[in-house]
């Protein structure tokens, strides 16, 4: 098996644990070679390995987006929802196939705007795309979907996320936490300004539509880890890409267990057994 790997903080490049999974992986027959962003995969290539945590990962959905390759995500971060395995782990799956792929949904966006340029690499996302106000003015989000006008969303911004992102940015906002397999989309209001305003969730079917008003002018327009200024004026529409991630499942995997080993979920001294 030829498998590339993208490595996240530099500082990684030395580290014992991404050396010894290289080597085990060569002495278990498979070649092995490391890409940047950007560059293009080796014909033949049959897996990219993100190392590093959940942001090198998203920043490794891209390439293996791009390419049609599966992507396994290996953990030398803190938390790790996409990268959840350890490199022992990963190792092991790897060698023994003792692993799955399955397939997550990515947002796509349509950005129009008369004087704004945004590159293609901010139209698509795979955990969560976002409006933020960039400046000290509080920021209006208007926001249709399917054609129907929501009430305005008054404070910060707005999250639009899928079942993948709902442990992400939507999470640290107040969202529900979703089942990755669920096909929903979310959308979580960042500090709101109003005390009747809830997430809402919506099939994944649907078609979002988003414009703002603020005294400033323009505002920040997020894709994941990818950040850009647009102005006012600028539309966006999000729905789900008619293309998918390829995403590496280790079989020891479970969404559950992770929860309560990352997140805590359920910690509670009467549940002790």
């Amino acid at each position: 098996m030829k498998i590339a790997i993208y490595i996240g903080p530099d500082h990684l490049c030395t580290d014992e644990r991404l050396l010894r999974l290289v080597s085990e992986l060569e002495t278990g027959g498979c070649s092995v070679y490391t890409v940047t962003p950007g560059s293009a995969l080796q014909e033949g290539t049959e897996m990219l390995l993100s190392v590093g945590g959940d942001g090198t990962f998203l920043s490794a959905a891209i390439i293996a987006m791009a390419n049609s390759v599966p992507v396994a995500g290996v953990n030398m971060g803190r938390m790790g929802f996409l990268s959840e395995g350890r490199p022992e782990e990963v190792v092991s799956a790897i060698l023994s196939r003792e692993y799955s792929v399955e397939t997550r949904a990515v947002l796509e966006a349509e950005i129009i705007s008369g004087d704004t340029l945004v590159d293609d690499v901010m139209k698509c996302a795979l955990n969560e795309m976002t409006v933020r106000r960039s400046g000290a003015a509080m920021l209006g989000v208007d926001v249709c979907v399917d054609g129907i006008r929501l009430p305005t969303y008054w404070g910060d911004g707005l999250v639009i996320s899928t079942s993948s992102g709902s442990t992400a940015y939507s999470l640290s906002v107040g969202g529900p936490i979703v089942l990755p397999e669920s096909r929903v989309l979310i959308i979580s209001p960042i500090a709101p300004h109003n005390l009747n305003v809830r997430p809402l969730v919506v099939p994944d079917t649907s078609e979002i539509s988003i414009t703002t008003q603020s005294r400033d002018g323009h505002f920040e327009f997020s894709a994941d880890n990818r950040t850009c200024d647009v102005s006012e004026s600028t539309k966006i529409n999000i729905k789900m890409a008619h293309f998918s991630l390829k995403r590496v499942r280790l079989d020891k995997s479970n969404f559950i267990q992770a929860l309560m080993d990352k997140l805590y979920w359920g910690e509670d001294v009467r549940n002790v057994r």
